[in-house]
């Protein structure tokens, strides 16, 4: 972390928390944009798995099952 960065951030720890919090939402804001290409693949993902869902090409597994079987092969390590 640059010396600019570390006195930005000692200065901003020091605001008081409706400040601190109103400037961390500006700084997650302003990395949305970048965001947007992978919340565009996760969303023809998610529709994918639906379409393979709902057409039967996909098998659901109940949490429970799963839960368990992960945890089986966790112990078997």
């Amino acid at each position: 972390m640059s010396p600019e960065v570390s006195d930005l951030l000692k200065r901003a720890l020091a605001l008081p928390v409706d400040e601190r919090t109103a400037l961390a939402n500006t700084l997650l804001d302003s990395l949305e944009e970048s965001d947007r290409s992978v919340q565009a693949a996760w969303d023809e993902e998610v529709a994918r798995r639906m379409q393979d869902l709902q057409a039967g090409r996909s098998v659901t597994v109940p949490g429970e099952e799963l839960h368990q079987e992960l945890l089986a092969m966790l112990n078997g390590r």
